[in-house]
C-alpha cells in the first residue's frame, strides 16, 4: 500500500474515531443533563421529606404533652370522683362482669365492721353469705338461705329492681344496682332509715286521721238525723195546723213556720247525706223507674218558685228515647233536684231548659243518658269553675251573699252521679247563664216503653203559639220529628192572621201578652175556625175554670209531659172541613176611673232582702195608718226613692248587691241641691263597737240593731212622721 492510501486510511480513520467521540460526548452530556434534573427532584423530595418529618416530631412531642396532661388531668378526676365518693354518707361499690368487687367506699365497707374478707377481690355471693352468717341484715320471716336465692336472682337481672333491706340495728337501705353495657355492675346501698321512719308516722296520723274523720262524719250524720227527727215533727205539726180552721193571719203565721221549717231540713238533709257519704255508709237500691216521670216530679215541686221569679221552666225529653231504666230513682231525683234548683236560684230572668238525650237500647241493654240543666242565670267565673263541685264551695263571696245555701248540693250530686258510675259535668260563662250536664250508662227496664202517638188522618200542619222561642222550639222539633209541618207564632195577633181552615191543631200558651189563649181561641172559633186547640198552662187549674174552656180540646200543664202530649194528639179526631163564618171580636170593657182618695198616709219604704224579715217588720206595724213598701236589694231602694217618694226609710245595711250603705249614699246624692232630706233609719244585724258611728257616717239619721223591736219601731216612726200626713199612731190623731 502506498503511503498516500495509508495516510488516507489513518485520516478516514481519526475522522471516525472523532466522530464517535463527539457522539459519546454528547451522549455523556445527555445523561448528565438528566442525572441532574433527577438529582434536583431528589433533593427537592428530601426537603419535603425532611419538612415532614420534622411536623410529624413536631406534632408527636406536642400529642405526648397533651397525653400527659390529659392523664394528669384523668387522675385529677380519679381522685376527685373516689375523694367524693368517700366522703358521701351512703355505700358504693363496683363489681366486674364476674361480679367480683373491684372497689368500695368507707360507708360500703363500715357495714361490715372492719371485716378484712370484705375488700376488693370479693365475690357478691360471699357478701350475701357474710350478711346472713354474721347477722348483719335481718332477713325476717325468710329463711337466710333463701334471702341469699332471692337476692343473688335479683342481682343477675338485666336491670335489677331496686329493693329494701332492714339491718340489724333498725336501720334500712335501699339497694340501687345498675348493669352497664360490658357486665359491670355499680351498686349503691342509701341509707332510708329516716324516710322511713317518717312514712311509719305519716301512715300512723293519716290512720287517727281517717278514724277521727270517720267518727266526726258518724257523729255528724246522727246529729243531723237527731235534728232532723224533731223538724219533721215542726213541720209535720204546721201542715196539720195549716189544714185547721184558722184566720188568714195565723194561716201566715203557720206557713211561715212551715216554710222555714223546710228550709232548714234542706240544709240539714244535705249535711245528713254529705255525712253519710264521708262514712261510707250510704247505697244504692237500683229499681225499675220512669226517667221522664222522675224528672217531671222534680220539676213540679220546683214549678212555685220557678213561677214566683218569672222563669219558664222547660223539659226537651228526646221524643225517640225510652223512659224507663233500672237505677235508684230516689238519689237521681236528688241530682236533678239540686241541678234544677240551683239554676232557679241563680237565675233571675229567662229560663231554665232540662234536655234528656241518649243512644236507644232494648230491654236490660245499657243505655248512655245525657242529662243537661240549661239557664240564663249569673254564670261562673273561669277561676271557679273546677271548684264548684268542691265541698261548701259557692259562685258568691261571703261578704256579699245574694242566694243561700250550704255550698254541698253540688258537692253531693258529683259523689252521687260517681257512685253511679256517671261523670257531671260545667259549662259557664259570666253574665250569660250555665250548663250542667251528667251521664249515666244505666239498663233499660223490662217491659213496654212509650211509643209513639198515633196521628189524626189528615193532620198535615200545627201552629205553636208560644212568646217563649225556647219552648216553640222544643215542640216544633218533637213535632217535626213526628212527620207534620209545624208554624211557630210569638205573639197571639201573628197567630191570628197565620190561622186559617188548613191548619189542623193548635197548642197555644195560656198566658200571652196582647190577648191569653182563651181570647184567641174566642176569636179563632168566631172566625170560623174548628181546628182542636191545646191549651198549654203553669197553672191549669185556673184555666179549667175559664169561661172559655169549653172552646178548647184539652188543657196540658207546662212543663210538658210527653206522655201527656202522646195522649192528647192520639185522642184528637180526624181532620174535617168546617163551615167558615166569621164575626169582628167583641170591644174591650172600658175600665172605671179610680175613686179619688182621702188625705194621704204615711209613706214608708223598707229595704229588706228577706223575706221572712219582711213579714216580721209588716205584723209589727199591721196597726199602723200607713203606706208600707218593700225594697230587695239597694238598687230597688233607690228607685223606689225616686218613684214612690216615702217620708221614712228603714234600710237594711247587708244586702245582696248595692248594700245599705251604698244606697244611702246615692239617695243623699239625688237629694243635694233640692233641700229634701227623707230620714233613713238603719236595721243591720252589725253591733259591734264602732258599727253604729261608721254606718251613721254614710248618712242614715238612726240605727236600729236586729232582732228588731215592735215598741223600737214606732217610737222611730212616731219621731219621723211629718206633719203633713195622716198620723199612722191613733195616740197621734
Amino acid at each position: 500500500m502506498s503511503l498516500a492510501n495509508k495516510l488516507a486510511e489513518e485520516r478516514r480513520a481519526r475522522l471516525a474515531a472523532e466522530r464517535l467521540l463527539e457522539l459519546k460526548q454528547a451522549e455523556l452530556s445527555a445523561a448528565n443533563r438528566k442525572l441532574g434534573r433527577h438529582a434536583l427532584a431528589l433533593t427537592k423530595k428530601i426537603g419535603r421529606t425532611e419538612a415532614e418529618v420534622a411536623t410529624v416530631r413536631d406534632e408527636n412531642e406536642r400529642f405526648k404533652s397533651d397525653l400527659t396532661a390529659a392523664n394528669q388531668k384523668i387522675e385529677l378526676a380519679e381522685r376527685r370522683l373516689w375523694h367524693s365518693i368517700q366522703s358521701i354518707r351512703d355505700g358504693f361499690a363496683f363489681f366486674d362482669a364476674d361480679n367480683i368487687m373491684i372497689g368500695a367506699n368507707s360507708a360500703y365497707l363500715a357495714l361490715f365492721d372492719g371485716m378484712d374478707e370484705i375488700a376488693p377481690g370479693v365475690a357478691y355471693t360471699r357478701i350475701l353469705q357474710v350478711m346472713t352468717e354474721e347477722g348483719i341484715v335481718d332477713t325476717g320471716d325468710m329463711h337466710p338461705a333463701d334471702w341469699r336465692q332471692m337476692m343473688a336472682e335479683r342481682w343477675h337481672q338485666p336491670t335489677p329492681e331496686p329493693i329494701n333491706i332492714r339491718l340489724w340495728n333498725d336501720e334500712y337501705l335501699r339497694l340501687v344496682d345498675q348493669r352497664g353495657h360490658g357486665g359491670d355492675v355499680v351498686s349503691l346501698a342509701l341509707n332510708i332509715t329516716e324516710t322511713v321512719r317518717y312514712e311509719e308516722q305519716l301512715k300512723a296520723a293519716r290512720t287517727r286521721a281517717e278514724a277521727a274523720n270517720r267518727a266526726k262524719s258518724a257523729f255528724l250524720a246522727n246529729m243531723s238525723h237527731e235534728i232532723r227527727t224533731p223538724m219533721n215533727g215542726v213541720v209535720g205539726m204546721a201542715e196539720l195546723l195549716a189544714d185547721s180552721d184558722l184566720t188568714e193571719e195565723q194561716r201566715l203565721y203557720v206557713s211561715t213556720i212551715k216554710n222555714s221549717g223546710e228550709a232548714l231540713l234542706v240544709i240539714i238533709n244535705d249535711v245528713l247525706d254529705y255525712s253519710k257519704i264521708e262514712a261510707e255508709k250510704l247505697t244504692l237500691h237500683p229499681e225499675p223507674f220512669d226517667l221522664e216521670r222522675c224528672i217531671h216530679e222534680v220539676v213540679t215541686l220546683l214549678q212555685p218558685t220557678a213561677r214566683d221569679k218569672g222563669l219558664a221552666l222547660l223539659i226537651d225529653y228526646d221524643i225517640f228515647l225510652p223512659t224507663r231504666f233500672v237505677g235508684d230513682p230516689g238519689r237521681i231525683r236528688q241530682v236533678l233536684t239540686n241541678l234544677i234548683g240551683n239554676a232557679i236560684k241563680f237565675t233571675l230572668t229567662g229560663h231554665v231548659l232540662i234536655r234528656v238525650t241518649g243512644v236507644p237500647a232494648g230491654a236490660g241493654e245499657e243505655a248512655a243518658i245525657h242529662v243537661t240543666i240549661e239557664d240564663t242565670g249569673i254564670g261562673i267565673a273561669p277561676e271557679q269553675v273546677n271548684l264548684i263541685f268542691g265541698e261548701f264551695n259557692q259562685v258568691e263571696g261571703q261578704q256579699n251573699r245574694q242566694f243561700e245555701g250550704t255550698g254541698l248540693g253540688l258537692a253531693i250530686s258529683r259523689r252521687l252521679v260517681e257512685m253511679m258510675k256517671g261523670r257531671i259535668w260545667v259549662e259557664s260563662e259570666v253574665g250569660k247563664g250555665s250548663c250542667f250536664g251528667f251521664r249515666l250508662t244505666i239498663p233499660a227496664a223490662d217491659g213496654p216503653q212509650p211509643q209513639a202517638p198515633r196521628l189524626p188522618h189528615g193532620l198535615d200542619r200545627v201552629v205553636v203559639v208560644d212568646h217563649h222561642k225556647i219552648n216553640a222550639s222544643v215542640l216544633e222539633k218533637q213535632l217535626r220529628q213526628l212527620g207534620v209541618a209545624v208554624t211557630c207564632c210569638s205573639s197571639t195577633p201573628e197567630a191570628f192572621e197565620v190561622i186559617d181552615h188548613s191548619v189542623g191543631l193548635i197548642m197555644c200558651e195560656h198566658s200571652m201578652a196582647e190577648m191569653d189563649g182563651f181570647e184567641l181561641a174566642e176569636a179563632l172559633r168566631e172566625k170560623g175556625i174548628t181546628a182542636p186547640i191545646l191549651m198549654l198552662s203553669a197553672t191549669p187549674d185556673y184555666a179549667e175554670n175559664d169561661p172559655a174552656r169549653a172552646l178548647v180540646t184539652a188543657v196540658l200543664q207546662k212543663p210538658l209531659s210527653r206522655s201527656e202530649v202522646f195522649t192528647a194528639l192520639s185522642n184528637l179526631p180526624d181532620i174535617t172541613q168546617p163551615d167558615p163564618p166569621a164575626a169582628p171580636p167583641p170591644a174591650p170593657a172600658q175600665a172605671e176611673p179610680a175613686a179619688k182618695g182621702p188625705a194621704r198616709p204615711l209613706k214608708v219604704l223598707a229595704a229588706e232582702d228577706n223575706k221572712t224579715n219582711q213579714l216580721v217588720f209588716r205584723k209589727m206595724i199591721k196597726d199602723l195608718d200607713i203606706e208600707l213598701r218593700f225594697a230587695f236589694n239597694g238598687e230597688e231602694a233607690v228607685a223606689a226613692h225616686a218613684e214612690f217618694a216615702p217620708d221614712l226609710i228603714f234600710m237594711d245595711i247587708s244586702m245582696p248587691g248595692m248594700d245599705g250603705k251604698e244606697a244611702t249614699r246615692h239617695i243623699r246624692a239625688a237629694e243635694s241641691g233640692t233641700g229634701a232630706h227623707v230620714p233613713i233609719i238603719a236595721m243591720t244585724a252589725h253591733a259591734m263597737d264602732g258599727d253604729r258611728e261608721d254606718i251613721l257616717a254614710c248618712g242614715l239619721d238612726d240605727y236600729l240593731t236586729k232582732p228588731l223591736r215592735k215598741a223600737t219601731i214606732l217610737d222611730r216612726i212616731a219621731e219621723y212622721c211629718p206633719d203633713d200626713v195622716r198620723p199612722p199612731l191613733p195616740e197621734l190623731a
